[in-house]
């Protein structure tokens, strides 16, 4: 059985070395885009239009300037010149910008240039998740970040844990003193990927618990009783609400229905977590990312155009069959790592068949970067993503091929750079 698993492995189209110098390549090309996305003058990071340029009058928000360090970290690790400057300096738009020096905790965005004040005051989990995982790439890159790993993770373990169901808020106000109904999966499944990074980071196993029992209840619960799709949205006492935001089914953040790309993603995460060295209580991860994958590939992925829908119905048809390029990247990370975790090689051929779609449709070789959206005929669209604000998913998607689940790719990464 070794010997065959082991035979299926070296004969994956995603370890032939042309494949990973076309993706190391890509990995370039993208960390060239976003260069311009700093505000030397006014700190942080700009939000991106289509070509690239900054658009100076949108406020800077809080995820895609974590996002930002986290990549930035990542090219550092890469070896790519200039990383490290930008990566120090969106660290110092985090502190000194974003960071709410009266409240504590980290701004949802502030104005756009030479910030004087938040532009949204709001303190969101989603936000500080990428905080956090900023913080950690980082210090994994040679920057000195012990404060912001102490207190992204302080104010999520004293603000955000919604102690009596083990998972976490959406957001509070400024003060800390009104806290929404609304709970999500998103910001929650953000947090597991944040917390696997602070464990890696700072060698505490406790993070990588704290994970786990995220994935315990999103997926071990509400999607294993859903039918394998995730529950995106729920109530104050985490009940699903199936029909939330019926009215508003292209929101970014909150659309009406599931999410295949959510269950991919989650498929990926888990995988990571069973991989772990010494992981305890994942035996069951690895059969639940299975079917994470499985489910999504057969509601949504579009076999004759390729591509995946965006969202589901409540009665599990297409909702929004619009192209994300987010869900198509982490398609190609669930598929690798499920590959490496079990050596089937229909993962493989998945792998390439979400390459094969993302080559032809998504990267924009004209323009640069990903486009961010296409319609369900692929052609480009704009309906709910306006620019290429977005490095994270891209880039990270070069790194999910060549990198094992385990450790994280900032890990991996930095124990290539070791003597």
């Amino acid at each position: 059985m070794l010997a065959c698993r082991a035979w299926k492995i070296s004969l994956a189209w995603r370890y032939s070395p042309g494949h990973r110098a076309w993706l190391g390549a890509e990995a370039q090309r993208l960390l060239s885009f976003y260069e311009s996305a700093a505000d030397w003058d006014g700190g942080g990071f700009f939000w991106l239009d289509d070509a690239g340029r900054p658009v100076t009058g949108r406020p800077k928000e809080l995820w895609i300037n974590a996002r930002l360090v986290h990549c930035f970290a990542l090219g550092s690790l890469l070896g790519r010149p200039g990383c490290g400057r930008l990566t120090e300096h969106g660290l110092r738009g985090l502190r000194e910008q974003f960071r709410d020096a009266r409240y504590g905790g980290w701004y949802a965005a502030v104005r756009p240039t030479r910030p004087d004040g938040p532009a949204d005051p709001r303190k969101q989990a989603y936000g500080h998740a990428f905080v956090l995982l900023a913080a950690c790439t980082a210090a994994q890159a040679g920057h000195d970040t012990h404060d912001l790993i102490e207190e992204a993770s302080e104010v999520i373990a004293d603000r955000m844990l919604d102690r009596p169901h083990g998972l976490y808020v959406e957001e509070w106000d400024r003060g800390w003193t009104v806290c929404s109904g609304y709970r999500g999966q998103n910001a929650n499944m953000h947090l597991a990927e944040a917390f696997l990074a602070a464990a890696d980071a700072t060698g505490d196993d406790g993070c990588a618990g704290r994970a786990a029992r995220i994935a315990e209840r999103i997926v071990g619960e509400f999607a294993a009783a859903g039918g394998w799709r995730v529950p995106e949205h729920y109530d104050s006492a985490w009940r699903p609400v199936p029909d939330f935001n019926a009215d508003r089914p292209r929101d970014l953040f909150r659309p009406y229905g599931t999410i295949p790309g959510h269950s991919l993603e989650w498929a990926r995460l888990l995988i990571q977590m069973h991989e772990r060295p010494g992981a305890q209580g994942a035996s069951w991860m690895p059969g639940a990312a299975t079917e994470l994958f499985g489910r999504a590939v057969a509601d949504a992925w579009d076999g004759e155009r390729t591509g995946f829908a965006y969202t589901l119905g409540a009665d599990g048809s297409v909702s929004v069959a619009d192209r994300f390029h987010w869900v198509i990247a982490e398609a190609i990370g669930a598929a690798a790592y499920l590959h490496a975790a079990t050596g089937d090689a229909c993962y493989d051929r998945w792998y390439q068949r979400f390459w094969d779609h993302a080559a032809l449709y998504v990267l924009d070789r004209a323009l640069g970067s990903w486009r961010h959206e296409l319609t369900q005929q692929n052609a480009p669209g704009s309906a709910a993503w306006q620019g290429k604000p977005d490095l994270y998913h891209a880039l990270q998607a070069t790194l999910f091929g060549r990198i094992a689940p385990a450790p994280g790719i900032g890990s991996a990464l930095e124990a290539e750079n070791r003597p």
